[in-house]
């Protein structure tokens, strides 16, 4: 009889043993803390830290939705970045890794920090005019008009110039028939793709290489983005994978350094991602601002008031592009969330409603 109540005492107690341990187990599973720091991938090759959403304390159960969201709105490439390390990367409709596409507009904001460039070098100056690099018959102006306009202006959209919004032909045109007097320049913020272009040619005309070229070895090649421009209906397009995309993204957020090494100057950094100008509070130097407290679209001269996209950060500044390009930088999160892919509904050059109903998905994620 005492050895059937040893054998049931046994028992029993290696079933409460048996029971605690996987109660342990499961109290005590530990989620690897988050990596400390910024993190800046190789040059070259494909390697690249990642940081889950675990470790970031995500909202998981979230995931599914968003990218749910992203594949039905005709994405190709979707990646997020904290402290440079990639949380999540997703590719859609056929698109993978090393496939390229189009930044279409995204493409002004990498113009512009190589135009910082060439201004920290001393190649030009964008208080100057226009025309000490374009020469004198660079428009139909007359010379009083077109000395008021300084590179500074195609920065900020603000030359003044007849931006022929919904015309295609001489919206891109560059060409000095083209260019016509509406206003003073800084008086007007107009979305002009040909004025745009022309601190392209300036790069050409100054440096004695192609902006092309420029791009490459100023920008490309010092953090390790895999692209090129490609002309195409009047327009220099740029092309990359996602990932080089972010690449560019993650030099913003680290304020123009790139591992230690500075791309382009502070001073030029603050004021090409800072309001320009009063007409278009959201916009920079070909960078598109949030949090302000107006702007203005690219298909009309209409001042709209409150922030470019409500959902998002009001510190966030973004490269956009035509069919929903779009390369977010947040400092304050320390995030750069790129998308790229066909347009998700609504055809537009740059901002679009697609932004604020992405930000309230990734929102469900991150907050």
């Amino acid at each position: 009889m005492k050895q059937l109540s040893y054998t049931f005492l046994t028992i029993f107690i290696t079933l409460i043993m048996g029971c605690s341990n996987d109660s342990d187990k499961n109290d005590t599973e530990i989620i690897e803390e988050e990596p400390i720091g910024m993190y800046f991938p190789p040059l070259e090759g494909i390697t690249w830290e990642t940081v889950t959403s675990s470790q970031l304390d995500w909202n998981t159960e979230n995931e599914d939705a968003l990218n749910a969201y992203l594949e039905e709105t005709n994405t190709k490439g979707f990646i997020v970045l904290k402290n440079g390390r990639i949380v999540f990367e997703k590719y859609f409709n056929g698109h993978d890794q090393n496939a390229e596409w189009t930044w279409y507009s995204a493409a002004k904001s990498l113009t512009a920090t190589f135009v910082g460039i060439a201004q920290d070098e001393g190649i030009l100056d964008i208080n100057n005019k226009t025309s000490d690099y374009l020469g004198d018959n660079w428009s139909q102006l007359s010379i009083d008009k077109q000395d008021l306009i300084t590179v500074k202006h195609h920065l900020t959209m603000t030359t003044g110039l007849t931006p022929h919004l919904g015309d295609y032909v001489p919206w891109v045109c560059k060409l000095p028939t083209c260019l016509e007097y509406t206003a003073d320049a800084g008086t007007i913020w107009a979305y002009h793709q040909g004025a745009y272009m022309l601190l392209q040619d300036m790069i050409s005309q100054s440096t004695g290489v192609s902006f092309q070229e420029y791009c490459k070895t100023k920008i490309s090649d010092k953090i390790g983005m895999e692209g090129n421009w490609t002309s195409s209906l009047g327009l220099n397009i740029y092309n990359s994978n996602t990932r080089s995309m972010a690449r560019f993204g993650l030099l913003m957020l680290n304020e123009g350094i790139w591992d230690g090494t500075a791309i382009v100057s502070k001073s030029y950094f603050d004021a090409m991602t800072n309001t320009s100008q009063d007409i278009n509070k959201s916009y920079g130097y070909l960078w598109w601002l949030n949090g302000k407290e107006n702007y203005v679209g690219t298909t009309s001269t209409t001042s709209n008031s409150g922030p470019l996209v409500p959902n998002a950060p009001d510190d966030m500044f973004a490269a956009l592009g035509a069919n929903d390009q779009k390369i977010y930088v947040v400092p304050s999160k320390d995030l750069v969330i790129v998308r790229c892919g066909e347009s998700a509904g609504e055809m537009q050059l740059g901002p679009s409603s697609f932004d604020n109903t992405l930000w309230e998905k990734i929102n469900a994620v991150i907050n």
